[in-house]
């Protein structure tokens, strides 16, 4: 994890961007992370 301030969430696997609140403008949902987490 990388911390961040100004209201930022962005996950990352392997250094590869996979789901940023700031394009979507909603938290994601955590069984969305898992399915999104596993194909990478």
């Amino acid at each position: 994890m990388i911390p961040s301030s100004g209201g930022v969430f962005e996950v990352a696997v392997n250094g590869e961007k996979i789901y940023s609140k700031q394009e979507t403008g909603e938290f994601p949902e955590t069984e969305e992370m898992i399915d999104i987490i596993k194909t990478k």
